[in-house]
């Protein structure tokens, strides 16, 4: 292909959800796109869309098609709200990328997004909020040989933050990862003239992201029960930015049940890799 690949991140997070993360030290979800995507693609170009801002326009078709790929970040918004109208703006949005067909790549809102747009549903997870790491996640049969996910493991795991779930799987897309707590932790959706690959979990945060976010949600983590109280939540946030420090310390891997699939960027972030690599370049051709 000739020219540079760009890129629409689109960061669904309120200018006050945005203040909050920044307050508690993390970045905002834009950013952490930014970089996974110039760490892997240095030369790749890339513009914001903050969908929840007063004010803000909305992208027309004959601007979309500009942009070789689309990636949506997590953000704490309900896709059940409909009332909110930057919640139906976005799933509106969705649904015209998927009748353009630029190749869609997101996580965890991402990932709902891309199921309610082809017709699935979401609904508020009966097992309550999946915090931290996402544990056990399998590959399905259907994952073993999927581009997406070429240099996974077949079970490993990931970092989380969600309350909701997809209940229903639309029609053209395939399951490509699960866990015991949350059914649908990946797949790929295939709809009209576009295919969006997403993930439930996050693989753009990193231990000290993960810390920050948990700091930004205290109050609510220890009210349903993750943790004690102030000391014990302080105690499990500070071993995590410890470990970010120094990734090789063999107390914290273990007491924290954290091993590669985490720490290794290579392996934590293959699914976004090989989505530009599999999908991306190759519809810029």
């Amino acid at each position: 292909m000739t020219g540079k690949l760009q890129f629409l991140i689109i960061d669904g997070y309120s200018k006050k959800s945005r203040e909050d993360l920044e307050k508690a030290g993390m970045q905002m979800a834009w950013k952490l796109y930014a970089n996974m995507l110039l760490q892997f693609f240095p030369n790749a170009e890339y513009e914001v869309l903050l969908p929840s801002d007063e004010g803000v326009s909305m992208p027309t078709d004959d601007n979309l098609k500009k942009y070789n790929g689309i990636i949506w970040t997590g953000c704490n918004l309900c896709i059940n709200d409909t009332d909110n109208p930057s919640v139906k703006n976005q799933i509106e949005l969705a649904k015209r990328l998927f009748e353009i067909g630029i190749p869609s790549w997101g996580s965890c809102w991402g990932v709902q997004i891309a199921v309610v747009a082809a017709g699935g549903e979401v609904i508020e997870n009966p097992k309550g909020r999946e915090m931290g790491f996402a544990r056990k996640i399998g590959l399905t049969p259907e994952a073993y040989n999927h581009p997406m996910y070429e240099g996974k493991p077949r079970i490993f795991e990931a970092f989380i933050s969600h309350d909701d779930m997809i209940s229903k799987i639309p029609e053209g897309a395939t399951l490509l990862a699960s866990n015991d707590f949350t059914h649908v932790q990946a797949m790929e959706v295939k709809h009209k003239n576009g295919t969006f690959w997403a993930t439930q979990y996050h693989p753009e945060y990193n231990l000290n992201e993960m810390a920050s976010l948990m700091i930004a949600r205290e109050a609510k983590l220890t009210e349903i029960g993750y943790f004690k109280g102030h000391d014990d939540f302080v105690n499990y946030v500070s071993r995590l930015q410890e470990l970010h420090k120094e990734p090789n310390r063999k107390d914290l891997r273990w007491q924290l049940a954290v091993d590669n699939d985490v720490l290794d960027k290579k392996i934590r972030q293959c699914e976004f890799e090989n989505w530009i690599n599999k999908l991306v370049i190759p519809s810029a051709k």
